[in-house]
């Protein structure tokens, strides 16, 4: 095996790392189309990850966009909401102009499903997602060839970090409970996966 081909090799692991754990939060109507499309992504290339990402701040807009009236926030969480749905729609336009700029094809939005209730369940599902966003962009950070490409995913990964402190403070959890941002290896994302799994 060449250097390139098994460093596109773990690019692509990386990426099914990221689908799997999105994949587990979302349950098997999801699973498929992200494996399918972060194991389709073959040699792995910038535009490849980018997007895998632009796969997942579709999922990040959608949810926020529907939790405006769905989640019934209220008060401070409804700004909070507000906030979060433009950022990742900032985020979808971004990354869509940064995939042509590069020559690619941006992925077409796929169809979700959010699997909660109530105000209560939106705010237990958006710390899971967050907290798997900031990882799954940490993650396929190191994979990126350009240095623009990963500075831009960086500017972007840090607002998700703030996202995720910001959900967890609603939940009553620590903002930033470790000191380091923790993948989940191949076991954990794994076991989380499987009972999804059709």
């Amino acid at each position: 095996m060449t250097a390139k081909s098994a460093e596109q090799q773990t690019r692509s692991e990386v990426l099914a790392k990221g689908a799997l754990a999105v994949g587990s939060i979302y349950g098997a109507m999801a699973v498929g189309p992200f494996v399918r499309r972060a194991l389709g992504a073959m040699g792995g290339s910038d535009v490849d990850i980018l997007n895998f990402a632009l796969t997942l701040e579709y999922l990040e807009a959608k949810f926020y966009a529907e939790a405006k009236t769905r989640a019934k926030p209220k008060g401070e969480l409804k700004s909070l909401v507000n906030l979060l749905a433009e950022d990742e729609q900032q985020h979808v336009e971004a990354l869509t102009a940064t995939i042509k700029q590069l020559g690619g094809k941006p992925v077409a939005e796929p169809k979700f499903d959010f699997p909660y209730s109530g105000t209560a369940g939106f705010l237990r599902l958006a710390q899971t997602f967050e907290d798997t966003g900031v990882s799954a962009y940490n993650g396929a950070a190191p994979m990126l060839e350009s240095k623009e490409v990963l500075a831009a995913a960086g500017g972007i990964v840090q607002v998700e970090a703030r996202h995720a402190a910001a959900i967890r403070l609603q939940n009553g959890a620590e903002s930033a409970p470790a000191a380091f941002d923790t993948p989940l290896d191949e076991k954990q994302v794994l076991k989380a996966v499987e009972p999804f799994l059709a």
